[in-house]
């Protein structure tokens, strides 16, 4: 059994006197606060990580601690800067700092950065924590300041040591995190004391007792205001996304608000990405990756378009007047949606389960960190993008022009779905592309974004009316009124062909903010 919480703090080298900050220079920062003593405690932990240490080069730790308030198994994940989620897990009854020992859960939560590699024990840390608690001036909890005396001990091969004083300051109030860190940064300041180079302990007890073992992170290239070639410009969204799917994982696998849709996308966004840019990319290599991501997003889609389709189901229903809601429905729906979703997941977690998925994942590693670019991508972006973002323009008007021209009925309905995906790819490429060409990029991912939100409706009417038809035939057969499902077909079908009306002028406006360079190029 796990629980969950958000941290946010910020660390500080002590000054050489290496006590806490005075109490005059922090109460008097915010105005009516107060210091309380909150006691000291002794703290050891041991740190697991792969040999390779792939959790703490992707940002994450995962430790095992006793002594104080929080015993415990804690795995802490990057949220921003200054905040990381921490996931908390007991002692087992039969613990002994073994691997063995780590909790299965955990196990699974660490499998996106772990890549299925064995956990080891890497590090051990001794703590001698003082605890002072910030109180506003009604003696509420503001924030913890913890002067932490850290002795390290690498369990690697190395067996290195090393020890240090830090300050700690976590953000605990409901008031904004951020505003209670100001204040107490200022203060600290004026007393001599600046922020820690290091993200965590762990990682600064690494680099002290094995220097270069965690090699300092670096800006992605092709960084908006960064020059760079092409080939750089693809590489840093190739590795934006690559990141949210490993960051995602967790979430996923908790089944949190939206982590399926957004997973999902960033799917997408590399497939997308690896398809538009394939003049700067080695084929050979790239197209078996594009091809499991599609295995991936296919099975992330089943939960993701059923709770799509039940919100939009719902909805409709919520929508109508009680006086036209005939019959069970609202009950049919949801024992409908219980058989389905609990299917869906049972999908999402077999695929993330798999030894497919890890082998995506070393591939994905692979190809964040070495991509397969052809000579190509050595050249100016202003040069190569807009090229790709042609083809893949006349792409999509080919599509739309096609769809349009199609009469009303299931061929035409399956023509704007095709537009629709090919809306979603001019809209990716733009992404890639915006930070080497700016607002031109900027302005053609934000018409077709309109042009594809249309499509995106029209085509989950079509879901949605094929889902009351059948829920209709089963009503009937039930003995049950079929009225409201009628009622609420001939709404999605009028919606449908409102926006089937609206595509020639969202599509001409698409059109004119293509850059001169993305037209029938």
């Amino acid at each position: 059994m796990t629980e969950s919480t958000r941290e946010t703090e910020r660390k500080y080298e002590v000054p050489a006197a290496g006590d806490l900050p005075s109490l005059s220079r922090l109460t008097g920062a915010g105005g009516g606060w107060s210091l309380a003593d909150g006691g000291r405690h002794d703290l050891d932990a041991v740190y697991y990580d792969t040999a390779d240490l792939r959790l703490l080069r992707a940002r994450a730790t995962l430790r095992r601690r006793t002594g104080g308030s929080d015993a415990g198994w804690h795995l802490k994940l990057p949220l921003d800067e200054d905040t990381r989620e921490e996931i908390r897990a007991p002692l087992g009854t039969n613990d002994h700092g073994n691997p063995d020992d780590i909790p299965e859960g955990l196990r699974d939560l660490v499998l996106s950065r772990t890549r299925g590699a064995r956990l080891e024990p890497v590090l051990r840390l001794r703590t001698d924590r003082t605890v002072r608690e910030l109180l506003d001036a009604d003696g509420g909890l503001l924030a913890e300041l913890t002067l932490d005396r850290v002795r390290a001990d690498s369990l690697r091969g190395d067996r290195g040591r090393t020890s240090w004083t830090e300050l700690e300051v976590e953000a605990v109030a409901e008031e904004p995190a951020a505003t209670v860190l100001k204040r107490v940064e200022k203060a600290l300041g004026k007393e001599g004391f600046t922020r820690s180079d290091a993200p965590s302990k762990a990682v600064r007890a690494l680099n002290e007792t094995v220097p270069g073992a965690l090699p300092a992170p670096q800006s992605p290239p092709g960084t908006p205001g960064t020059p760079g070639t092409a080939g750089e410009h693809v590489r840093a969204y190739l590795t934006r996304q690559v990141r949210a799917i490993v960051d995602l994982d967790p979430a996923v696998r908790r089944g949190l608000p939206d982590s399926v849709h957004r997973m999902r996308v960033a799917c997408r966004r590399l497939r997308s990405c690896l398809r538009s840019y394939r003049p700067l990319l080695d084929r050979g290599a790239t197209e078996p990756v594009r091809a499991e991501l599609k295995w991936l997003g296919g099975e992330l889609g089943a939960e993701r378009d059923q709770e799509v389709l039940l919100e939009r189901l719902r909805g409709g229903v919520d929508a109508q007047p009680g006086e036209l809601v005939l019959g069970p429905v609202s009950a049919r729906l949801q024992a409908w949606d219980v058989a389905r979703s609990a299917e869906a997941r049972d999908r999402t977690l077999a695929a993330l389960s798999s030894p497919r998925y890890v082998a995506l994942l070393e591939a994905l590693d692979r190809l964040s960190a070495h991509p397969p670019l052809r000579p190509k991508a050595a050249r100016k972006p202003a040069k190569v993008l807009p090229r790709a973002l042609g083809k893949e323009h006349d792409r999509l008007a080919r599509r739309v022009e096609r769809a349009l021209g199609t009469p009303a009925g299931p061929e035409r309905d399956a023509a704007l779905h095709q537009a629709r995906k090919a809306a979603k790819r001019v809209r990716y490429a733009a992404e890639a592309a915006r930070p080497a060409l700016g607002g031109t990029a900027k302005r053609l991912g934000k018409r077709v974004k309109a042009v594809q939100k249309a499509l995106g409706d029209h085509h989950d009417s079509v879901v949605a009316r094929e889902t009351l038809r059948r829920q209709a035939v089963a009503a009937h057969r039930a003995g049950e009124p079929g009225f409201t499902w009628g009622l609420l077909y001939g709404r999605e079908q009028a919606g449908a062909a409102d926006r089937e009306r609206e595509l020639p002028e969202l599509w001409r406006a698409a059109e004119r903010g293509a850059p001169r360079k993305a037209r029938r190029s």
